[in-house]
């Protein structure tokens, strides 16, 4: 029996007559781009970056502001350096921490041979030649730190040929100082070449200033371990994931007190994005996927006692908090986001449990249009479980229409599909545009139970094409779903999906598109630069006849198996520059549809890597995206 919530008043048509416009590409990006950068130190006012993109310069250009915590107007400011703390300098004001990259091998023809400054030639030995976007060049980000005033600091990390920051996303973030400023902790994967490639293996290093001598404070853990953070009473807490090789582990907050490290969220059901502690260091404040959104909650501290730390609930609602920026008296300010609106800041106030929007930057432009409607229903699967799927209606909807409809397929594999707010695949642009958009959240995603987000692993085109397809065929049981104009769309493993269901999903599909989708799951553990990922999610080598969960991913799941049954219009999108899932995959799927004779295009992005970041190229996407679905849906 099918079961939904509706989250607010489904049918809008005749209601809604105040707001005329809808949400448009063009109107997407002219949405300023908030980002906190911390809250002052009299505790009154949060600092931020609104960064606004410029399709004419193909840029962008960012502005500071302050605004008070309790709502306001907002003030441009020039220099926020001593307004908001810094993180990076001791905690006695005398020194700063930073990170630069550092030459520390060959790599490049003219680093082996005089006379040759022209060349462009590079040489290698071991894997880890390229990693997400660029080529390795011999070049390791390394932590420094040096006196206030100074231009040149210590090299923590002198002569060693590993990162810190980590590569490809890693900042700050992977860096700190202890309580006292005496020793300078940071994240590490010291290992090279293929190593490197297989291992998610990091560790957090302790540096003592004095001494000059590095150690190791997590070599017993094999997983990731990141996000160093003390508590004011000099707790050291950290992100853990306790598997080699599987990058969507759990992930647990470990505290380290007295030598004893506890595992506060070992007994929570989920997975930890980021945390925060409590200013008085009783507590750590904490956000997570939750149940087809993302929620914050609590963990308290109880030291080395025999308690049992508790996880609370502490806000949800119908919308993704991304983050935590810091506390104020009762409040603590929070980055919030739903299908219908970009990151804002936002109080929550911890007593009174009432919300307050700080920053309001565009709010003039959702004012002056209609809103998508968005529904959660509850479908059953073919194992019979009850799964999440969100529903995003055009805005003005009518219910005694028909609307073609997109079958959304969410990346990962284990990415979370909750409210979130993305500038290519928006929900409210696309539904805007006249399509309803279904968003299940299948198997492989975090929110759902440990066991959901892990079901996905070297089952790719198992459970959660299952799952796809349970949800589209449940809504299109509806009289306002036109079942004969429907596609499928997605990118990365949302695009290997595409790839795949268009080998088995019986003419359900009028159309698909699939952005940096992986196709030939053999071409694709041959290129792929992060080794451990395909070894743990497909499995391992297409080679090791042996490995029985190998082998069946390369031949049940593998795309490239099903393209006899080809039939279905495709739009293919890729960067080149996309190390990833490279180029290769795109290029072997659109051959097959073009040798194939089916309606085919294929929009290649020279400079652009997985995502597609520059405004001009963000525009021609948009624009080729809604041009396919107009030409084949």
């Amino acid at each position: 029996m099918k079961k939904y919530i509706a989250l607010s008043v489904l049918f809008l048509g005749s209601l809604n007559l105040l707001a005329q416009d809808v949400m448009t590409p063009e109107k997407l990006w002219e949405l300023g781009r908030v980002s906190p950068i911390g809250i002052t130190k009299d505790g009154n006012a949060v600092v931020y970056r609104v960064t606004t993109p410029s399709v004419n310069d193909n840029d962008f250009s960012s502005k500071v502001y302050s605004v008070p915590i309790s709502g306001g107007t907002a003030t441009e400011i020039e220099d926020h350096s001593d307004l908001v703390r810094d993180e990076n300098r001791s905690p006695d004001g005398k020194h700063l921490l930073y990170h630069k990259a550092v030459k520390l091998q060959k790599v490049l023809g003219k680093d082996y041979y005089e006379g040759v400054e022209e060349s462009n030639v590079m040489i290698y030995d071991a894997l880890d030649y390229r990693h997400w976007d660029t080529y390795n060049v011999g070049e390791y980000n390394h932590v420094f730190y040096k006196k206030v005033g100074e231009e040149e600091g210590i090299d923590i990390m002198k002569d060693e040929p590993y990162y810190s920051p980590q590569k490809p996303f890693g900042g700050s973030s992977d860096y700190t100082w202890n309580t006292d400023g005496t020793k300078i902790l940071y994240v590490s994967k010291k290992l090279t070449g293929t190593e490197y490639a297989n291992s998610t293996n990091t560790d957090i290093y302790e540096y003592d200033l004095q001494s000059g001598q590095t150690k190791n404070l997590t070599e017993n853990n094999l997983g990731y371990d990141k996000y160093p953070a003390f508590s004011s009473k000099g707790n050291l807490a950290w992100l853990q994931m306790k598997r080699d090789g599987f990058e969507s582990d759990k992930n647990d907050i470990i505290v380290r007190h007295n030598g004893v490290d506890l595992n506060l969220t070992e007994r929570w059901d989920g997975t930890v994005n980021s945390f925060k502690w409590s200013p008085d260091g009783s507590k750590i404040f904490f956000v997570a996927p939750s149940g087809g959104t993302v929620n914050l909650f609590e963990v308290d501290f109880p030291g080395n006692t025999k308690k049992i730390p508790v996880v609370k609930e502490v806000a949800k609602g119908d919308f993704d908090i991304t983050g935590i920026v810091g506390f104020s008296g009762n409040k603590i300010i929070l980055t919030r986001t739903s299908f219908n609106q970009a990151t804002e800041i936002y109080s929550y106030d911890l007593k009174s449990k009432a919300w307050n929007q700080i920053t309001k930057v565009n709010d003039a432009i959702y004012d002056s249009i209609s809103l998508s409607t968005i529904e959660k229903r509850w479908v059953k699967t073919t194992d019979d479980k009850e799964m999440l799927v969100w529903v995003i209606y055009p805005p003005n909807f009518d219910a005694s229409k028909k609307y073609p409809t997109l079958l959304y397929l969410q990346g990962g594999p284990q990415g979370a599909l909750s409210q979130f707010y993305s500038f290519r695949w928006n929900f409210q642009v696309m539904a805007a545009q006249g399509y309803i958009v279904v968003a299940p959240n299948r198997r492989g995603m975090p929110g759902h139970g440990v066991q959901w987000n892990e079901d996905i692993s070297k089952d790719w085109g198992g459970q959660a094409m299952d799952d796809y397809l349970s949800a589209i065929d449940a809504l299109c049981k509806e009289p306002f779903v036109d079942d004969t104009r429907v596609g499928a769309v997605g990118a990365s493993f949302g695009g290997y999906s595409a790839f795949y269901l268009a080998g088995i999903h019986n003419n359900r599909f009028k159309t698909f598109i699939s952005h940096a989708g992986v196709f030939n799951l053999e071409s694709m553990y041959g290129t792929t630069e992060e080794l451990f990922f395909v070894n743990w999610d497909i499995g391992g080598s297409y080679w090791d006849k042996n490995n029985s969960n190998a082998q069946k991913s390369y031949t049940a799941f593998n795309p490239i198996n099903n393209v006899d049954k080809w039939n279905t219009p495709m739009l293919i999108i890729q960067g080149a520059k996309d190390y990833r899932v490279p180029v290769g995959q795109s290029q072997e799927a659109f051959q097959v549809l073009q040798l194939k004779g089916i309606k085919s295009r294929f929009v290649l992005f020279p400079e652009e890597n997985h995502w597609i970041l520059t405004p001009q190229n963000a525009k021609v996407w948009q624009g080729e995206f809604f041009r396919w679905l107009k030409e084949t849906l």
